[in-house]
């Protein structure tokens, strides 16, 4: 088999191996196998390839001499570089409040409160404060302190784009709030006071002020001869009940939504829900403006009412009939209308930027109200 190996190509080497018998005198199986596993090696007809070595000096040359900038590169590179603080100092001053292009340029200089045979309006140099509706901004002559503040409002933008954001001029909002309810009860719509009702009736039925919590919860930390959340809550609770069910909606019954060991609200009678509308139907504007406000921020219509009937010049003789040596304030309705989360915080502790920012946000728009609802006659 070596003598023939030579003679034979790879593939007549592996028709060979395959026809021989396995077992053959000429060829034993210890001989046969290396040849077999020899020829199954051998399956590819390729010719073998080598490298080349490439030529190479026996000696090395010198390194290249190192690139030389042209002489146009470096003013290549300084023209980018003043191309690059361009944009960096477009890109600041369409961050700042003073920058000076369109709407983000301030058009006047001083802001001064008229009274007009309308009202008391805020004026732009000449020109007076609209509401979105391109209604002249008029607030009724008692209320000097709205005008006031919302004259503070303007004098305080740096640019005419900051009175596109709400939140630059809130008082200003929300007075174009009650003038569009006002405008819509002279037509006879009452679509927009319609769904103002709606909503606060919504809220009444999860009133913060009437949902107690149980009386033993496990997940409360042990307290030491002090009140539960409970305790409190009803403690914060009945004065605000007992103000409203005696002075504004007489002989309504207000119930805690909670049952002691019930998670399921309970709803008002429909006596109580009756009388609660059609007192919201008969409210001015304004006092229905800064009443929205107050719910949206207490989550409370009974905080909300008992503040706004408490500041409310439309609810002065009210407040004459009642003998009360404390005013219900900005205070007293945050604090009751959070009481379970200062609670909790007290228990377990205050994230911060997050609880003290809405702590601080709560009063703001309670003490917007208040502004609003005012005046002299109150």
């Amino acid at each position: 088999m070596e003598a023939l190996r030579p003679a034979f190509s790879s593939s007549a080497r592996l028709v060979a191996a395959r026809s021989a018998p396995r077992a053959s005198t000429a060829f034993p199986a210890s001989a046969a196998f290396p040849a077999y596993r020899q020829c199954i090696q051998c399956l590819h007809t390729s010719s073998s390839r080598y490298a080349t070595p490439l030529p190479h000096p026996s000696v090395p040359a010198p390194p290249p001499e190192p690139p030389t900038p042209a002489a146009s590169d470096v003013l290549a590179r300084v023209a980018r570089k003043r191309k690059q603080a361009e944009m960096l100092r477009q890109a600041q001053d369409l961050k700042s409040p003073r920058a000076k292009t369109g709407l983000q340029k301030r058009f006047w200089k001083d802001v001064s409160v008229k009274e007009t045979p309308e009202g008391l309006q805020v004026y732009l140099d000449s020109r007076p404060v609209r509401t979105p509706s391109k209604q002249i901004l008029t607030v009724p002559l008692s209320k000097h302190q709205l005008a006031t503040a919302i004259a503070i409002e303007w004098d305080l933008l740096l640019s005419a784009q900051q009175a596109l954001k709400t939140h630059y001029i809130p008082m200003t909002s929300l007075s174009a709030r009650a003038l569009d309810i006002e405008k819509a009860d002279v037509e006879g719509k009452t679509d927009i006071r319609g769904n103002i009702i709606n909503m606060m009736m919504r809220y009444l039925t999860t009133d913060t002020l009437l949902c107690w919590a149980p009386e033993k919860n496990l997940h409360d930390a042990p307290q030491d001869n002090s009140p539960s959340l409970r305790q409190l809550q009803i403690r914060t609770a009945q004065p605000i009940i007992h103000y409203l069910t005696n002075h504004v909606w007489p002989g309504v019954e207000i119930k805690p939504i909670l049952e002691p060991d019930s998670i399921m609200p309970v709803d008002q009678s429909e006596m109580t829900k009756n009388v609660i509308r059609g007192w919201l139907a008969g409210i001015p504007a304004f006092e229905l403006a800064g009443l929205e406000r107050a719910v949206l921020a207490s989550k409370s219509l009974l905080v909300g009412v008992r503040l706004v009937v408490e500041w409310a010049e439309a609810f002065k003789t009210l407040r004459n009939s009642i003998a009360e040596e404390h005013r219900f304030g900005i205070e007293d309705a945050a604090e009751a209308c959070s009481l379970e989360v200062r609670w909790q915080t007290g228990q377990w502790g205050e994230v911060e930027d997050t609880h003290d920012v809405e702590k601080e946000d709560l009063r703001r728009q309670l003490g917007s109200v208040i502004v609003l609802v005012g005046g002299e006659k109150a």
